[in-house]
C-alpha cells in the first residue's frame, strides 16, 4: 500500500490535461516536415520514450573530453591521443588546448567524425570512428563515469527522453585479466569451471560498488534532490553491460559470465551486448562460438535479456560468407531479444524467412541512421529501415555513439522523417516501441503492440494524470515498464494538447 501511494504521488507531479478530441499535432507536423528548422524544433519537443542503443563513452562530445583531460592533468601525444603524465616533449599538456584553438580543433576532429576527411591512417568513416575510442580513453575512465552519465541524461532530458539503457563497461577489463591464464576448452562447462576457479564471479560485489559510486556522483553533479535539480534528474536509467568480443575465447566467456552474474545480482543492470567491430578478425572467426557462449550462460542464469550488434556489416567490410548468418544466429542461438543495426539484412540466407521470424518473436531492431551512414555508408533507400517496418518487425530509433557522430536522438528522428518518409503516426509508434521493447521489468501498459488501448487495469484512464481507479494504480506500482509508459503517454498528451 505504501509503495502504491508513493507511485501515485510521483504521478501527480506529471499530471496533465486530457488529450483533445482533435489534436492539431499531425497538422503541425505536416506543416513543419518540409522545413528543416521547423521540423527540428517540433521533434525536439516530441516525446521520444527512450534511446535503446547508446554507448556511454561514445555518447560524450569531444569538447567534454578535452575539458576533463585538462582538469585531470592529462597529456596529448603527437598522434592526438590522451595519455597520463608526464607531459614532456613531444607530448603537450591537454590544458594547452584550452588556449590554443588549432590544437583544440585538431583534438575535436581526432575524437569524433567532425569534418572527417579520409587520410592514409583513417581511410574511411569506419576506420576513423573506431580509432576515436583509444584516443579519448584516458579521459573516460571510472572516475569520469558520473560526469559522463550526467551529460548523457541531461542532454536527453532536454529532448523529451525519459528513460535510457546506456551501454557501459563494468568489470570487463577485470574479467579479461582474471581469464588471461585460463586455458581454452571446447567444452563450455569446463571453461565455466575454469573461470570460476580464476575468481571471475568474485568480482561482482566490487563492480556493484563501482556502479553505486557512479550513480551517486551523477546525482550529485545534477543536483538531484536539491533546490534546483537539472533536467537529467527526471531521466530513469538502467544499464546494458558491454563485452569486448575481439579477445581470446576464455576472456570473452569470462566477460559474458560476469555480466550475467551482475544482471542477476542487481536490477539496475538489465542486459548484455557484445561490442567492438563486427568485421574484425576474432569477431568473424568466433562469431558462432560467441553465440553458443551466450546460449550456454543464458541457460545457467535464467535467460537474462540479450541485445546484440548483428549485421553491422557491408560487402566492403566482410566476405560474403560472413554476411549470411549473423542476424539469424544472434536470434536463434543466442536468443537475442533485440538486434543492433541489422544493416546486412539483404545478405542473410532466406531474408523473407528471417523477417517472419523476427516479426513473430517481436525482435526489435535498434536503428541507428546517422551511425550507419557515417560508418558503413548506408543511408536512404539503401537502408533496411523500411523493409523491417513493412515486414512487421518492430524498430526503434537510437543514436549509437552520438558524441563521436556529432548527432543526437532528435536528429535521428529528423532523418527518419526526411530520409525514410516516416509520418506522424509512425513517429508515435517508434517512440512507443522504444519503451515497449525496453528491458524494463513488468507488464506493458498496452494491451498489444498495436498501441490501440491500455491494458485492462488502466483502460479508460487519462494518460499522465493520477489514475482514478485503484486497479490501475496497483498495476503501475507493480510494473516499472508500465510506469515509464504511463509517464510517456502523459508527456505525449501534453505535447499534443499544446497544438
Amino acid at each position: 500500500m505504501i509503495r502504491s501511494l508513493l507511485v501515485v504521488a510521483l504521478l501527480a507531479l506529471t499530471g496533465c490535461a486530457a488529450l483533445p478530441d482533435r489534436s492539431r499535432a499531425p497538422q503541425a507536423f505536416a506543416a513543419a516536415r518540409d522545413n528543416p528548422v521547423a521540423l527540428r524544433a517540433f521533434l525536439e519537443r516530441f516525446p521520444k520514450g527512450s534511446d535503446l542503443h547508446n554507448h556511454l563513452s561514445g555518447a560524450i562530445y569531444a569538447e567534454s573530453y578535452i575539458r576533463w583531460a585538462a582538469e585531470d592533468g592529462l597529456c596529448v601525444t603527437p598522434d592526438l591521443a590522451l595519455a597520463a603524465p608526464p607531459c614532456t616533449a613531444p607530448r603537450r599538456p591537454a590544458a594547452d588546448a584550452l588556449g590554443d584553438q588549432a590544437l583544440y580543433d585538431r583534438l575535436v576532429r581526432a575524437f569524433s567524425l567532425r569534418e572527417f576527411v579520409p587520410t592514409a591512417d583513417a581511410p574511411s568513416g569506419h576506420a576513423q570512428f573506431f580509432a576515436t575510442f583509444a584516443r579519448f580513453a584516458a579521459a573516460a575512465g571510472p572516475a569520469r563515469t558520473p560526469d559522463m552519465l550526467a551529460e548523457l541524461v541531461d542532454r536527453n532530458a532536454r529532448q523529451s527522453v525519459l528513460y535510457l539503457e546506456p551501454m557501459i563497461l563494468l568489470g570487463a577489463f577485470e574479467a579479461i585479466g582474471r581469464a588471461a591464464a585460463v586455458a581454452p576448452s571446447d567444452d563450455l562447462a569446463v571453461l565455466d569451471g575454469r573461470i570460476r576457479a580464476a575468481g571471475v564471479y568474485d568480482l561482482v560485489p566490487a563492480q556493484l560498488a563501482e556502479l553505486d559510486r557512479a550513480e551517486a556522483g551523477m546525482r550529485a553533479r545534477l543536483g538531484c534532490g536539491g533546490a534546483a535539480p537539472r533536467p537529467g534528474c527526471a531521466v530513469a536509467t538502467r544499464y546494458i553491460l558491454q563485452v569486448l568480443r575481439n579477445a581470446p575465447a576464455p576472456a570473452v566467456f569470462a566477460q559474458i559470465a560476469l555480466s550475467m552474474a551482475l544482471i542477476k545480482a542487481d536490477p539496475r543492470i538489465v542486459a548484455v551486448n557484445l561490442v567492438a567491430p563486427e568485421d574484425a578478425l576474432i569477431a568473424r572467426r568466433d562469431y558462432t562460438l560467441h553465440m553458443q557462449m551466450l546460449a550456454y550462460l543464458g541457460a545457467r542464469f535464467d535467460r537474462p535479456p540479450v541485445t546484440l550488434h548483428a549485421g553491422e556489416l557491408t560487402p566492403e567490410l566482410a566476405p560474403p560468407d560472413d554476411l549470411r548468418f549473423h542476424i539469424r544466429q544472434a536470434i536463434e542461438i543466442a536468443g537475442a531479444r533485440r538486434i543492433g543495426h541489422g544493416v546486412a539484412l539483404a545478405h542473410e540466407d532466406d531474408m523473407a524467412g528471417l523477417l517472419r521470424l523476427m516479426a513473430e518473436r517481436r525482435v526489435l531492431v535498434e536503428i541507428n541512421l546517422t551511425s550507419n551512414d557515417v560508418i558503413l555508408g548506408v543511408k536512404g533507400a539503401n537502408h533496411p529501415f523500411r523493409t523491417y517496418r513493412a515486414a512487421g518487425v518492430p524498430v526503434a530509433l537510437s543514436t549509437d555513439d552520438e558524441g563521436v557522430a556529432r548527432s543526437d536522438l532528435t536528429n535521428e528522428y529528423q532523418r527518419a522523417v526526411q530520409e525514410q518518409a516516416v509520418d506522424y503516426a509512425g513517429l508515435k509508434q517508434l517512440a512507443r516501441n522504444a519503451l515497449e521493447y525496453s528491458f524494463l521489468p513488468g507488464d506493458s501498459l498496452w494491451q498489444s503492440s498495436a498501441f490501440d488501448d491500455f491494458a485492462a487495469a488502466c483502460r479508460g484512464e487519462r494518460p499522465g494524470a493520477v489514475p482514478a481507479g485503484p486497479a490501475c494504480r496497483d498495476f503501475l506500482a507493480a510494473s516499472a515498464k508500465a510506469r515509464e509508459q504511463w509517464r510517456h503517454e502523459g508527456l505525449m498528451t501534453a505535447f499534443e494538447a499544446s497544438f
